[in-house]
């Protein structure tokens, strides 16, 4: 009998049929993991524009500031008005740790007629944003009559604490409806800001002198583990020179709260 002499090169059937069954299985793995690769890819996707939507749903105005109904009150307002006159007084605490005392005063059952606001900020507050900017949302808010584009300088205002910025809505001359804004921010040491608001008084000399007599009857009550807010009152203590004394305008054209009247037209 004779031998085919290319038998020793002939692969057998079984081995050829396991040799594609490999090659189906690796293209089987292979497309399952880019298929679940591509899953991976629009899931992150998916959730980083949920975080997107989550973060631009937040409100804008006091962002993560919570009612504290159980802290305890830091500061004290001596009596400002007749008794027909209501004064509220709330906290509000961030997660990162700022710290908001806020007193309103007005009629009872009626929009508030000037606010206060002692801050103590935290790891949320952000020393580039101009600090105009939230009192005059804050102020926009209670009057609505003022204008969206933002506040205009109006002068400043010497006060116990030192000397504060004042700011009012443009174009509101009318004494009757031009509310004034102020603010005063203060170092690292302490860490503070004092800003409100104040619609009282019929002329533009006298809504200064309301906003004097709020500074000037603001104490602290207790400062915590700050002892620098502790030096900071004591030593505004010692400029308290009574109610509406200490808060007279400068009276030269460029700290004046209205344009300063130049000579000619321009």
């Amino acid at each position: 009998m004779q031998s085919n002499p290319d038998s020793r090169f002939h692969i057998h059937p079984a081995l050829t049929s396991f040799a594609d069954e490999c090659c189906a299985t690796l293209a089987r793995l292979i497309a399952y993991v880019g298929a679940l690769a591509l899953f991976a890819i629009f899931g992150l996707n998916f959730w980083d524009q949920l975080q997107l939507n989550t973060a631009d749903a937040e409100p804008a105005d006091r962002p993560g500031f919570t009612l504290a109904t159980r802290s305890r009150p830091a500061f004290a307002v001596s009596s400002l008005d007749p008794p027909e006159k209501s004064e509220s007084y709330e906290i509000f605490r961030h997660p990162s740790g700022g710290r908001k005392d806020i007193f309103h005063w007005g009629p009872p059952d009626e929009k508030p007629v000037a606010e206060l606001e002692i801050y103590r900020p935290g790891g949320e507050f952000d020393p580039s944003e101009p600090p105009a900017a939230d009192l005059a949302a804050r102020l926009m808010q209670e009057n609505p009559q003022g204008r969206p584009q933002g506040l205009e300088a109006a002068g400043v205002i010497d006060s116990k604490f030192g000397t504060l910025a004042l700011f009012r809505f443009p174009g509101r001359l009318d004494p009757a409806r031009s509310c004034l804004g102020f603010i005063k921010r203060f170092g690292d040491h302490p860490a503070l800001q004092i800003s409100g608001w104040s619609c009282q008084g019929a002329t533009l000399s006298a809504r200064p002198a309301a906003i004097g007599c709020i500074l000037d009857r603001l104490t602290l009550l207790a400062s915590g583990n700050e002892p620098k807010l502790a030096e900071l009152f004591a030593r505004s203590e010692l400029r308290r020179s009574g109610c509406g004394a200490s808060a007279s305008l400068s009276a030269d054209w460029v700290t004046g709260a209205e344009n300063p009247r130049l000579r000619g037209t321009l």
